[in-house]
């Protein structure tokens, strides 16, 4: 029987306010792919960067190898054969493949008596390493700076295969990537594990769990729950681990009285990602919007609330039209936005939450000149409540929140400008189990309570199917079918999405949009 390549027991780690850590326990064998589950803030972060050198444990050990180690700074886990790829990718873009994946330890000749990086014989060994994880179509000598994620993600596999990585921790590796992307990438993770190489892999999507791992850890504020062979244990039991309890209903729909139009897009095109799109949103309505990756429906909702300029078309808002060339404009009609990407077009993450919950009503928090932090921190108090925002309270900064929880600030900021019309692109990415049923509810109060009208933008076919009153698709940048909820289930969306013809049968003229390649 194998025995484990690195070990930790008792392992604890406090920051201030906070133990992030407590006696956390965790194995993995060569060759292994070892699932780490929880919820945000669960501990996942910094157990991998005990592991990876960033932090030192206040307590416990860790083995390699059955040998005692301590890592001081990450160059010292590199050293003994461990590498971390971060969500948010360590890279250089204005340097090449080859540069990137030897950054630091490039290949040197001696030219009299002084040592220079061998260029030639970084690029061969660079071209090496990429044919062994099958990649053949990346030139070494392109800036990395170019690359779609998808080929960013290989360079950084790549870099780890360089140092001679036998454990890899792999950080939400999916999460902005295309479903090709997503398939190549499982592809390299066969490969490397048929090499011997440990990969932690860490993710909020279950299913990839059960596609990938062997086993799997779950974590729950910041302690050990338990480890489980995936082929011993099912999605209700992972989810109950993490969360403490069931969550009998991830899409928690609440009957909703539609009520009149309030928003109506007629031929909204802006060339090439949206062309000639039309509907209409009610009032108390969830309108999902479903398509592939590069199919506009991000685009669609930027035109709508003036991030994109349009080239033609007319938005109405309760039925007398509007111009929107800028999202001030968007936003004195009574329609707000939240963007795909909370991090870098929703929240300013180094503010605190009192900051960023009143940014879009600065007007009604202001004497004159001067903004009144009384008003602000009632603002934000008051979205903690009703919200529900997990925090130490308004003076939080943002980016010390989980992911689920810096969400809700984004709704927040929001819904203090009594929006008629919501626009959530992607409301649940990033987030975990537990955080995605909170939006959820969040959004079916919002529709049946208030009356908001919402249009939801996702990729994940479950929560348009779980959540929407009407589902409509995109394809091409246009708008290939509708369906009431009834009718819409996984098979006939999912053949809308990716069809060639309409299933109202309209034959869809559009050529197909190009996609990108492994080389964009």
């Amino acid at each position: 029987m194998k025995e484990p390549i690195l070990v930790l027991e008792g392992i604890n780690k406090h920051f201030p306010g906070v133990y992030a850590l407590k006696d956390v326990t965790f194995d993995m064998y060569p060759g292994e792919v070892h699932a780490l589950l929880g919820e945000n803030g669960a501990g996942k972060s910094t157990l991998i960067k005990v592991i990876a050198g960033v932090h030192r444990p206040e307590a416990g050990t860790m083995r390699l190898d059955d040998k005692l180690v301590s890592f001081s700074n990450p160059r010292e886990a590199q050293e003994h054969g461990i590498a971390t790829i971060y969500q948010e990718l360590g890279l250089y873009p204005e340097l090449t493949v080859a540069e990137n994946i030897f950054m630091g330890h490039a290949p040197k000749r001696r030219i009299g008596f002084v040592d220079v990086v061998d260029w030639r014989t970084m690029e061969e060994r660079a071209l090496e390493l990429l044919a062994e994880l099958n990649i053949h179509d990346l030139d070494v000598r392109r800036k990395v700076g170019t690359l779609n994620v998808g080929n960013r993600q290989r360079v950084e596999i790549a870099k780890a295969l360089s140092l001679n990585a036998r454990i890899l921790i792999m950080d939400e590796p999916t999460a902005a990537l295309t479903e090709s992307d997503v398939e190549r990438l499982f592809t390299i993770v066969q490969l490397l594990r048929e090499r011997g190489v440990g990969i932690v892999y860490i993710s909020h999507r279950l299913q990839e769990v059960f596609d990938l791992a062997d086993r799997v850890t779950v974590l729950r504020d910041g302690t050990y729950i338990g480890t489980q062979q995936v082929s011993d244990t099912s999605e209700s039991e992972l989810i109950n681990m993490m969360v403490g309890r069931t969550i009998d209903n991830l899409f928690p729909k609440m009957e909703s009285q539609i009520g009149d139009v309030v928003l109506e897009v007629k031929n909204l095109t802006r060339e090439p990602d949206t062309r000639d799109v039309s509907f209409s949103v009610r009032a108390g309505e969830i309108v999902g919007m479903a398509g592939l990756v590069g199919s506009g429906r991000s685009e669609t909702a930027q035109a709508i609330f003036g991030v994109l300029p349009l080239q033609s078309g007319q938005i109405f808002v309760n039925g007398k039209r509007v111009h929107i060339s800028h999202p001030s404009d968007a936003v004195a009609h009574g329609i707000a936005y939240l963007p795909e990407d909370r991090g870098l077009q929703g929240l300013v993450k180094e503010m605190t939450l009192r900051e960023n919950t009143t940014m879009a009503v600065l007007k009604e928090v202001s004497d004159n000149y001067f903004i009144s932090r009384k008003r602000e921190r009632q603002f934000a108090q008051n979205a903690i409540e009703q919200l529900n925002i997990r925090a130490t309270g308004p003076e939080q900064i943002v980016n010390k929140l989980s992911g689920g929880n810096q969400q809700k600030v984004v709704v927040s900021k929001w819904l203090a400008s009594a929006p008629k019309i919501l626009i959530m692109d992607e409301p649940t990415r990033g987030v975990d189990v537990g955080a995605k049923a909170e939006i959820h509810r969040l959004m079916s109060q919002l529709a049946a309570e208030r009356g908001l009208a919402i249009l939801m933008i996702s990729s994940e076919l479950p929560e348009i199917l779980g959540m929407s009153d009407r589902v409509l698709v995109m394809r091409h940048g246009r708008i290939a079918a509708e369906f009431s909820r009834d009718e819409a289930n996984q098979a006939v969306v999912g053949t809308a999405m990716m069809s060639e013809q309409l299933l109202n049968g309209n034959a869809d003229q559009t050529q197909p949009a190009p996609t990108e390649s492994a080389t964009p």
